[in-house]
């Protein structure tokens, strides 16, 4: 075995990829969670923290990121978004590097990035699993958050991808709009049959 089979995560908003993250790390899958590790370079002594204030002055505090503020100052502002993410992608990478060295031994680990599609994150990946669920159910899971209004839900998908050309993009589709048990083990499946593929 050269290298571990490296297996992307992705879904759109509500589609319970969280979900299936846990089921992975369960079955003893290393995970690599790109969203956590942001929250780690913008949270409270964040790496990144001085370089976004001095970019974007008072959106950050003693516990990080203000992230209202900052989302207020980035969201509809395409330059000030790309700013941002040129600050957050190599820190991110760098997290990431670190993380394989850590695996090196595993058959498979799991990068689970969000926007892996709509960020082509896709480099050096060996197969992409999808997280989807019909729009229904999507819908009630997002409007269910503390927060959240139909608005903001509308406004966040026009920045994904539609979850039918993610399907049709997916090397495996994981299916959360069954129970629990049913995902449970068709992830089960998926990890022993990349396990193999692997060990061959």
């Amino acid at each position: 075995m050269s290298h571990p089979y490296i297996l992307g995560l992705t879904g759109s908003i509500g589609m319970g990829k969280s979900a299936v993250a846990t089921m992975l790390r369960d079955l003893g899958v290393p995970v690599f969670d790109a969203d956590a590790a942001v929250h780690a370079l913008q949270g409270a002594g964040g790496a990144l923290l001085p370089m976004i204030e001095a970019a974007f002055p008072g959106t950050t505090g003693p516990g990080g990121v203000l992230r209202h503020e900052l989302g207020t100052r980035v969201f509809a502002d395409p330059a000030a978004l790309a700013k941002l993410e040129a600050m957050i992608h190599p820190a991110v990478a760098k997290m990431r590097e670190a993380f394989m060295r850590e695996n090196a031994g595993a058959a498979l680990v799991v990068f689970d990035i969000p926007l892996l599609f709509e960020k082509g994150n896709a480099a050096g990946i060996d197969a992409v699993a999808v997280v989807s669920a019909p729009a229904e159910m999507q819908r009630t899971r997002v409007l269910a958050r503390p927060g959240m209004t139909p608005d903001k839900f509308y406004q966040i998908l026009q920045l994904q991808i539609p979850d039918a050309e993610k399907r049709a993009r997916a090397d495996y589709v994981i299916d959360t709009g069954v129970t629990l048990d049913q995902t449970r083990t068709a992830v089960a499946s998926l990890v022993a049959a990349l396990r193999q593929k692997n060990e061959r």
